[in-house]
């Protein structure tokens, strides 16, 4: 048996200077959060990380719950623990069954102020949060609601030695933005439903680039932390360069060339070969039609199609599941097809994430 990740969800500084959602701290409040478990097993361990915290983080208790009960979480031993900056740590291994596709709720208590959160700023999942210790209440009254996931990096489960993981690590397109918020229809999360052997976890960041930091830590930078160091992955899904061609308009950056774009990718294949992975990349998807002043550009939209033509043709990787043409309006190719478009014109609705899983031919993924 080995430990493994069955749930997985990637983490931001809350003090970067492009910020789509707002940072926030806590001080004697308890956070509810459900995590939706990729994979599963008997036994479990919960990940929490203060990664970019500026001051030491208690959790004075903490608690997981599943459809088979509730456990008290500890860690060394204890049930209180202290995480210091730019630190994780691993609860002990709690016998609680989590089936894959289920939830997990987890509960945490935090008594003391902790500076801003390191936090997942767009999962497409409901945190709540109320005064004072509760994380043993079944229920959690008047909660104040907020649509972030906080000071949580994963799930490990005790899973067969055979247990094949795919990361999906890109974006705002695998992190889920544009589809419904609680309904779990993420594109990881139907390309999950699709697969009769292992499963997919999903590492994907709103906003994230190949390139540049921000939103969070670019591509490059976090390869070996959010894909590499998980224990029997086998493929990594990759869905990049939007941002990287969309941001610089908002922010006020030099544009991204193709020739960057695409010697950015043919280091991340290396790298995933290097380390034994079979990689699997997306065509960069439309986004002619994006709302926010700036993202849309003839310029950023030519390198899309450059680097897209360059996509399907390369041997640089494993496989390609061509995201642009399963979402794309045939009548204007540059835009989202309008039954799709999560209605900003940049992201994907249900019936859209549905389309993205849609087009990984399974044959490419075996696990």
């Amino acid at each position: 048996m080995i430990w493994t990740a069955g749930f997985r969800t990637a983490v931001i500084s809350p003090y970067e200077q492009i910020q789509l959602t707002e940072p926030r701290g806590f001080a004697d409040q308890t956070v509810r959060q459900v995590l939706h478990m990729a994979g599963g097993g008997e036994l479990l361990r919960v990940r929490l990380t203060n990664r970019y915290g500026r001051t030491p983080l208690t959790i004075a208790a903490a608690s997981a719950a599943t459809e088979y009960g509730q456990r008290a979480l500890t860690f060394d031993g204890a049930e209180r623990l202290t995480i210091p900056p730019g630190e994780e740590a691993v609860s002990d291994p709690t016998e609680l069954p989590v089936t894959p596709g289920a939830d997990l709720v987890l509960s945490l208590y935090l008594p003391e102020k902790t500076g801003l959160a390191t936090y997942s700023h767009q999962p497409m999942e409901t945190a709540h949060i109320v005064g004072g210790n509760h994380v043993a209440s079944p229920v959690l009254p008047e909660a104040e609601q907020v649509e972030a996931r906080f000071y949580v990096s994963g799930v490990d489960v005790l899973a067969p030695d055979d247990t094949a993981i795919a990361v999906a690590f890109g974006d705002s397109w695998f992190e889920g933005v544009g589809s419904t918020t609680g309904a779990n229809n993420r594109s990881v999360d139907f390309l999950n439903r699709r697969l009769d052997r292992g499963w997919v976890v999903n590492q994907g960041i709103a906003g994230n680039r190949l390139l540049r930091d921000e939103v969070g830590e670019h591509a490059l930078g976090r390869l070996d932390r959010d894909v590499l160091s998980i224990p029997g992955v086998t493929h990594v899904l990759v869905h990049f360069g939007i941002n990287d061609l969309g941001l610089p308009g908002m922010s006020g950056e030099p544009p991204v060339t193709a020739d960057a774009l695409i010697e950015g990718f043919e280091a991340l294949a290396h790298r995933a070969h290097a380390a034994g992975l079979k990689i699997l990349a997306a065509t960069i998807g439309p986004f002619a039609g994006a709302v926010y002043p700036g993202i849309s550009t003839p310029e950023g939209l030519a390198v899309r199609r450059e680097v897209n033509d360059w996509i399907r043709t390369t041997d640089t990787f494993d496989a390609v599941f061509d995201v642009a043409r399963a979402v794309e309006d045939p009548d204007a190719p540059d835009y989202i097809h309008p039954a799709l478009d999560g209605g900003d014109g940049m992201h994907l609705n249900d019936k859209g994430a549905q389309a993205m899983a849609g087009a990984v031919d399974l044959e490419t993924l075996t696990l």
